[in-house]
């Protein structure tokens, strides 16, 4: 029979706990990240659609040759930004699930302490804004 090496060295100490808080933090940048890409996605279709209706509502404006495409567009870019989101937040909670589980020894959690940030309700909350964008859109114009 053979020894094995554990997989990672999982001992505490400061090196390997402060390891743990910036692998945290670069998990929590990553899905600020998204957040903020998702938004941009969400905010600009919801832009694109807006701002094309008033400009064929324009007196003195040529007729569109394709109509619909804002309305088509502005509802991808929607679409796009609130899967983003939902997909981030599912990889961030898989992560922070993962380093909490094999990593509390080093992490040096205690069993009361807060394991999550607002940053999940923000986007979260963003996930609904989405929704309501996409819904606002797709039901007045349909």
């Amino acid at each position: 029979m053979t020894d094995v090496a554990p997989r990672f060295d999982t001992a505490p100490s400061a090196s390997n706990h402060f390891a743990w808080l910036r692998t945290r933090l670069a998990i929590e940048r990553t899905l600020m990240a998204w957040v903020r890409t998702c938004t941009a996605l969400i905010g600009f279709g919801f832009t694109i659609v807006q701002f094309l209706q008033r400009m064929a509502d324009t007196p003195g404006v040529a007729e569109a040759v394709r109509p619909r495409a804002p309305r088509y567009l502005g509802l991808a870019l929607i679409g796009s930004g609130i899967v983003g989101l939902l997909i981030s937040v599912v990889q961030y909670r898989g992560l922070i699930a993962y380093l909490n589980r094999n990593f509390a020894a080093i992490a040096a959690l205690e069993s009361g302490a807060p394991r999550q940030t607002p940053l999940q309700a923000v986007a979260l909350g963003l996930v609904l804004i989405g929704i309501f964008a996409f819904a606002a859109i797709y039901f007045r114009m349909a």
